[in-house]
């Protein structure tokens, strides 16, 4: 396959021969992440048709923390960003140990951010928000809860990465699953931002 058959992350000129070899793996994980979207999708979609069907149960007004979520926000989008010069030094230094210490710190955001979700969601049963109050809170808690478990999700990948770079380090296998886990936690950045507009800032517009 040549160098440039997927888009994304990649390991260019840097290792060709890792990036040779992980061009089938990512695109295999990109169809994986297509075949994600399609179940996020399925659920902002239920989520969009159930906006109204409340019951006289709360809505985003008793229940959105709009500081909580731009916290959460920034949490996210800071990881991102650290994933970002964690794969930059994978690529360019080749050194384990700011490989590992950029994945620490995304790893260190990344769990700030369930945890001020899960807040969010005592808040929410504390006011009555449960799922089964009406369709508008389970489609809610659907669409919200499998983000922040593919959030969960993610860190464990983290932590495995990391015990593989302590293991193994940098070898082909391990940059190209670096490669994947990159893909992975970009990804649930782009869902997160779908969430804020139409969940959060659409419910209190």
């Amino acid at each position: 396959m040549s160098g440039t058959a997927h888009p994304g992350l990649n390991l260019g000129a840097s290792d060709a021969r890792a990036h040779e070899r992980s061009e089938t793996p990512v695109f295999g994980f990109w169809v994986f992440l297509m075949s994600d979207l399609i179940i996020f999708g399925i659920l902002f979609a239920h989520y969009i048709v159930m906006t109204d069907a409340r019951a006289f149960g709360p809505g985003p007004a008793q229940l959105f923390d709009l500081k909580s979520v731009a916290a959460q926000t920034s949490l996210l989008l800071a990881s991102s960003y650290t994933y970002g010069m964690a794969s930059l030094a994978m690529k360019h230094r080749e050194r384990i140990r700011p490989v590992a210490l950029w994945l620490i710190v995304t790893a260190i955001l990344g769990a700030t951010f369930p945890g001020l979700e899960l807040r969010d969601f005592a808040n929410m049963i504390a006011e009555g928000g449960v799922p089964q109050r009406s369709g508008y809170l389970s489609a809610l808690w659907a669409l919200v809860g499998l983000h922040g478990l593919h959030v969960a999700v993610g860190l464990v990948w983290i932590a495995v990465m990391l015990a593989l770079l302590a293991v193994r380090g940098l070898s082909n296998r391990t940059k190209t699953r670096l490669l994947l886990l990159g893909l992975y936690w970009h990804f649930l950045d782009l869902i997160w931002i779908g969430i804020l507009s139409i969940v959060y800032l659409g419910g209190l517009a």
